[in-house]
């Protein structure tokens, strides 16, 4: 039977040389079946078992393909992780860059979106296949930081030959997952990674705490949002009698009337307008609002009307949809892009897909990246009213565009042909 497990971090902090070679001689043994001077870390050796059984080659490393930079980027925009890279990096950067460290954030997948730090380290982690778009998934490249941290969803310290496959054992990391608080779902890694002679025993501590750092900040987000669908939920919920709730779009409750307050509804895996079955309500409506859902229980009388959306591009620089149906009427403005885009659906009402988009916008149908992060941030407000694969309005949705007195003012900004074409300038 093996000795305990040593403690790595106190050891490799006096003599890291020595904890590498003795680390190294555990390993050896290990793969070989045989008994070691001290066992594996409990979560080491558990990941060192996965990989075992899974077939990972521990002696050659494996690289699946990198992610292209049209990939990353629109990763980059879809992951709620974008909201708390500056939390991440005012915590781990200027110390990691000191310390001869880089930060890596990585996303559910296991792939690299971002990568900074020590230019001669970020060199090195090159070497290793540590790079933009790489899978550092732990079934790919074996026990490291981005990858194990994921599968046990805690923070984890990997060092020198603790690393499963055999070129990683000149490497140190230490990873902590984050995780989205509204729902407990994985979102990424962060990850401080460096060669073997920068390991410090308090990193991992450190790199946990900002991870939790980035936590608390999107729960803030999460209230922060909450509070302003609630000033949106209180015009709509006055109008009504019986039971009904303004949530977010995870379910979580802003406001209700006639009803107990719950924390959270739960709503169906995608939710579209229309009477649904809900586990909490029974048979109820459901309306998209800005930013959420009007969840009315259907055995209560319903107010007549049809959803209508008014694009107001009358306005000089003051472009606005305007959403009304059965339970009121709701405003958001638009920038100068979303202005562009939904007067191009309300144009195409048969729809257009993104490369059309691309091809309207930009006179290049391969920018479907920028069109399809752009109808992303639209469909946050407008939800159930814009459909996809194409991109177009929903076909019960009543769609009126006001359109300014002299058509020269419409959308100044844009130089798409159709847009131009309104406007009597185009070709």
């Amino acid at each position: 039977m093996a000795n305990s497990p040593m403690n790595v971090a106190q050891f490799a902090a006096v003599d890291a040389a020595r904890a590498a070679r003795v680390l190294n001689e555990v390993r050896e043994a290990r793969l070989a079946g045989q008994r070691a001077r001290v066992a594996p870390r409990p979560v080491i050796e558990q990941s060192w078992d996965r990989l075992l059984r899974s077939g990972v080659d521990p002696e050659h490393d494996f690289r699946s393909g990198l992610l292209s930079s049209d990939e990353v980027r629109r990763r980059r925009e879809k992951s709620p992780l974008k909201e708390v890279l500056p939390v991440l990096r005012e915590g781990l950067l200027s110390v990691a860059d000191v310390a001869h460290h880089i930060m890596v954030v990585a996303d559910q997948d296991g792939r690299v979106l971002w990568r900074e730090g020590c230019t001669p380290v970020l060199r090195k982690a090159d070497g290793l296949g540590f790079e933009l778009g790489a899978d550092w998934r732990e079934d790919v490249v074996g026990t490291n930081g981005v990858g194990t941290p994921a599968v046990v969803r805690r923070p984890v310290q990997v060092f020198a030959a603790e690393h499963f496959v055999r070129s990683h054992a000149s490497w140190t990391c230490a990873g902590a997952p984050i995780t989205d608080p509204r729902d407990g779902r994985l979102i990424g890694v962060v990850d401080v990674s460096g060669p073997l002679e920068t390991m410090h025993p308090a990193t991992l501590a450190w790199v946990d705490s900002v991870a939790k750092l980035a936590e608390a900040r999107l729960r803030e987000r999460h209230l922060n949002a909450l509070e302003r669908l609630r000033a949106v939920a209180a015009p709509v919920l006055a109008r009504l009698t019986g039971r009904a709730a303004v949530v977010d779009r995870d379910g979580w409750t802003a406001a209700v009337t006639g009803m107990p307050y719950t924390n959270r509804i739960a709503l169906p895996k995608s939710p579209a307008p229309g009477r649904r079955w809900l586990p909490a309500l029974g048979l109820c409506a459901l309306e998209p609002l800005d930013g959420g859902w009007l969840v009315r229980a259907v055995d209560e009388p319903s107010p007549p009307g049809s959803t209508r959306i008014v694009l107001d591009l009358a306005r000089p620089r003051r472009w606005s949809v305007t959403v009304s149906g059965s339970a009121g009427a709701w405003s958001h403005e638009l920038s100068p892009r979303h202005a562009e885009l939904l007067y191009l659906l309300a144009v195409h009402r048969g729809g257009r897909s993104a490369s059309g988009l691309a091809e309207d916008v930009f006179g290049d149908p391969g920018r479907t990246v920028t069109v399809r992060a752009e109808m992303s941030r639209v469909r946050r407000y407008l939800g159930g009213f814009l459909e996809h694969r194409p991109y177009r309005f929903c076909e019960d949705a009543e769609v009126e565009v006001l359109l300014p007195d002299d058509p020269r003012d419409l959308l100044p900004h844009s130089t798409a042909p159709t847009v131009a074409g309104s406007r009597g300038t185009g070709p």
